[in-house]
């Protein structure tokens, strides 16, 4: 980004004061990327007086964007002003709200905007005591975990197609995977790659875990189309939290579509329950 109040620092300093004050980031992980190293096709829009940057908001090129107002200035009306420059500039815009807090409730009312799309956080406590063994793998596969170098293109196209339909993880790419990996909580051994007997780069499903300190989050899991039916999501599920378990970790969170039936029961069987909401709101 720029310098001074459209530099990452600025940015980033904004949104951390801002998930001190709410208990939930403004942004999230795409979008702070974006402003860390800058990316094609992102639109920024902020608010200031003087040298301080009191609100900012980014909408990607998808046109899916998030916006905040550091809490020592809200109730001046600068969340509705960012609003509706956004609006005008990207008058199709989906907005997120993490945590669907009130005050983003009542900008959203105000502004005429519905909820079009719920996003799910689910978490389980991970219990004490001695780990389960490791489950067996599903008849006709075999697992093994990330090789950096090697496994990048493959990983990128497994994930497109497991989640074609999703409007942020499936158009994921080589560099945005290469940003994640530069990332201090990546962890090549909490990502375990599915393939078919004997065949290691004949790839079925993938799972993903990110360490968060005691915590962990099931980043991404998916399973090829051609693979669905033959148990691999859950084996690696249950993988997944057994070593989470041997590495003493405590609690586990992940994020599902709310309209995602099919899933949000099959994690509610592995133990977890829905732990917080956001919502996205447009036009």
């Amino acid at each position: 980004m720029g310098t001074g109040l459209t530099s990452a620092d600025a940015v980033l300093r904004l949104a951390a004061a801002v998930t001190e004050a709410d208990g939930v980031a403004p942004f999230n992980e795409q979008s702070v990327l974006a402003v860390r190293h800058g990316a094609d096709g992102y639109r920024h829009h902020w608010l200031a007086e003087g040298e301080e940057l009191l609100a900012h908001a980014v909408v990607d090129p998808e046109g899916s964007g998030e916006l905040c107002v550091h809490p020592a200035h809200r109730r001046r009306g600068m969340g509705r002003r960012l609003l509706d420059t956004v609006l005008d500039d990207v008058p199709t815009v989906a907005l997120w709200a993490h945590g669907d807090l009130p005050g983003a409730q009542a900008l959203a009312r105000a502004a005429g905007l519905r909820v079009t799309r719920e996003l799910w956080q689910m978490a389980r406590d991970l219990e004490p005591g001695a780990p389960a063994p490791a489950p067996e793998a599903p008849a006709g596969a075999e697992v093994r975990t990330f090789v950096g170098g090697q496994d990048e293109e493959a990983w990128v196209a497994l994930n497109a197609t497991a989640f074609a339909e999703h409007p942020e993880q499936g158009r994921l790419t080589v560099a945005d995977l290469h940003q994640r990996q530069a990332e201090p909580w990546f962890d090549p051994t909490l990502l375990w790659l599915a393939h078919e007997a004997g065949r290691p780069d004949a790839l079925l499903a993938s799972m993903w875990v990110k360490p968060e300190g005691r915590d962990a989050e099931i980043y991404a899991l998916g399973v090829a189309p051609q693979a669905q039916g033959r148990g691999l999501g859950g084996y690696l599920t249950a993988l997944a939290l057994a070593e989470m378990r041997r590495r003493g970790l405590r609690r586990t969170t992940l994020y599902v579509e709310g309209d995602n039936t099919a899933a949000i029961r099959t994690y509610r069987r592995a133990g977890y329950d829905r732990s917080s909401l956001d919502v996205q709101y447009a036009r």
